[in-house]
């Protein structure tokens, strides 16, 4: 028994002394990043980690994977040695294009939420984007000379955008559009999609708490330091004269934030502001909303989600969104009224 005692004394002193001796784990630091070349927008990280140079690490790990994403899913640019979105377009009617799976992976999503949203979220609606983006161009660049794109030329476009032929050969890792005149633009699903791709790369590298926005497309993952708090988002005030940036503060974990609004992109005929959410049963800018806001775990989902409800009325899209779990949206009106779903205030911070 002596003995025993004995040994229990010298193992608990044993336990003692490795702990008291042991360094203590070192405090995780916020950090952020920022870069301006991808996606045509900001993207901005942040993290906590135990040194300046894990974060770089991460910030690195984003950047390249991201840069991929954005070459991969670009419809105006060449890139060496890639087969991209425009890749497929150039070919369209002419040949199958081999290409990589991030692509396969991203329209074959586009097509689920193709049928989800009815048809309001089409990535095979590029013939008709393209001419609406040719003249917001025209009309940036010369605000005297700016004009609406002819209906009857919408309507002629339009007809060469069934995603049914939008043809994904999963076998031999092609892609082809039969139509020749068709055109795919993923202006409305990669972004998001390639925020949540980079953000499983990073989780899956270790990497547990951050936050990534790519230009207003949020994915945080994990918390906020060693206290483990949620992460707080802002929901951009559209007014943008307002003195209050933000109309909201959210706190989230784990989740998504997306906003699509038509206080970005547009430009002005007659006094009249024509934004890029183009509404596919009108062919002209969606005008029910100044903004809508989804927020949801993943990041493509979220993104697709609020261009469909972009162009629902409200009645619709609440609907629509009810049916969806763990999703909640926030609509902004033309007179700077706000509605939002069942939960939405659940994320509101008080």
């Amino acid at each position: 028994m002596k003995n025993r005692i004995i040994g229990i004394i010298l193992l608990i002193t044993l336990i003692f002394n490795t702990t008291a001796c042991s360094k203590p784990e070192p405090e995780l630091k916020r950090y952020e990043a920022e870069f301006l070349n991808l996606f045509d927008t900001v993207t901005q990280i942040k993290g906590y980690t135990k040194s300046k140079e894990e974060f770089s690490e991460f910030a690195q790990l984003i950047y390249d994977n991201l840069k991929r994403y954005h070459e991969l899913y670009d419809i105006y640019n060449n890139y060496e040695g890639i087969n991209n979105i425009k890749t497929i377009n150039d070919n369209a009617g002419i040949k199958p294009v081999k290409v990589d799976q991030e692509i396969i992976d991203l329209l074959k999503l586009a097509k689920e939420t193709y049928e989800l949203t009815d048809g309001k979220m089409n990535v095979a609606f590029g013939s008709v984007l393209e001419v609406w983006h040719e003249y917001r161009t025209e009309g940036i660049e010369d605000p005297e000379n700016a004009s609406v794109p002819p209906l009857d030329l919408l309507k002629e476009k339009a007809k060469h955008i069934d995603i049914n032929k939008m043809i994904i050969n999963e076998k031999d890792s092609t892609v082809y559009l039969e139509d020749p005149e068709m055109s795919l633009d993923v202006g409305g699903i990669g972004k998001g999609y390639a925020t949540e791709m980079v953000s499983q790369i990073a989780i899956k590298n270790g990497y547990k708490d951050g936050m990534i926005s790519v230009g207003g497309n949020v994915r945080t993952f994990g918390s906020k330091g060693d206290k483990k708090e949620a992460w707080n988002v802002g929901i951009q005030n559209p007014d943008m004269d307002s003195e209050n940036k933000n109309l909201y503060i959210l706190s989230i974990k784990d989740m998504s934030l997306v906003t699509s609004g038509d206080y970005q992109r547009y430009y002005t005929v007659d006094g009249k502001k024509y934004h890029h959410i183009i509404d596919p049963n009108t062919l002209m800018p969606s005008d029910y909303f100044t903004a809508v806001t989804i927020v949801c775990e993943n990041s493509g989902m979220a993104d697709a989600l609020t261009k469909a409800i972009y162009n629902m009325p409200y009645e619709e899209g609440l609907k629509f969104i009810e049916k969806f779990p763990d999703t909640e949206a926030l609509w902004i009106f033309k007179d700077g009224t706000m509605k939002y779903s069942s939960h939405f205030d659940d994320y509101i911070k008080k």
